[in-house]
């Protein structure tokens, strides 16, 4: 079965899954974590791609970014992958790649959908049974999101700006926000819309992000 075609649509945010080679381990240290999170951040910014959120597991990474030229998204990751593979390589004397193939995305065409994907994508931790709270994990963009800790890696995204204009408000209802937990609704159809790597069309299902954002 031919592989779907990705979908390359600057100026949208995208929702980036990518998966260690047979769900085998990427990160075998919190040096792995700072050298991968230092690339990321080189190589964004080479390639005009703005990061929102993320989070790095032990076998995979999730990450929510808009691409500002055609390609770039691609070429981020294709440089932040090369590099960190030869890096591990090199300290652990193995050959061949970590990752299983090219990475899975989705675009993310909504604003409640991109604050829908943020929030799986900081929860992931918990639903894993790493942390109780997202804010116990060290490894995700939850802390910068949430708390306002200092993450030159980060651009917040216009949605998630757009929850309060109150810095501290917007963070205690990001935070509120975060507490709901996800809907079912919400996680089929992310999980679909990554499996078929295609634009999401309709509505997710579940609880609106923008209820908290209004104080509805």
């Amino acid at each position: 079965m031919p592989r779907p075609r990705r979908i390359d649509a600057p100026g949208y945010p995208q929702h980036v899954v990518q998966r260690g080679n047979n769900r085998q381990r990427v990160f075998f240290a919190d040096g792995d974590r700072v050298a991968y999170l230092r690339l990321l951040c080189h190589h964004a910014d080479q390639q005009h791609c703005r990061v929102h959120a993320y989070v790095l597991m032990d076998n995979h990474v999730h990450l929510l970014a808009t691409p500002d030229l055609c390609g770039g998204l691609s070429r981020m990751m294709q440089a932040v992958n090369r590099t960190y593979v030869r890096r591990v390589n090199d300290r652990q004397g193995r050959t061949g790649t970590l990752w299983e193939g090219r990475f899975h995305s989705t675009v993310v065409d909504t604003d409640r959908y991109l604050l829908a994907c943020q929030r799986y994508i900081e929860l992931n931790p918990v639903r894993a049974g790493r942390v109780a709270h997202p804010g116990d994990y060290r490894w995700s963009s939850y802390r910068a999101n949430a708390r306002g800790t200092c993450n030159a890696l980060l651009t917040p995204h216009p949605a998630f700006d757009l929850m309060a204009f109150d810095v501290e408000e917007r963070r205690r209802r990001y935070v509120e926000f975060i507490a709901q937990g996800i809907p079912a609704g919400d996680l089929v159809a992310i999980r679909a819309a990554l499996q078929s790597q295609r634009r999401l069309v309709g509505t997710l299902l579940g609880s609106d992000p923008f209820r908290v954002a209004k104080g509805i």
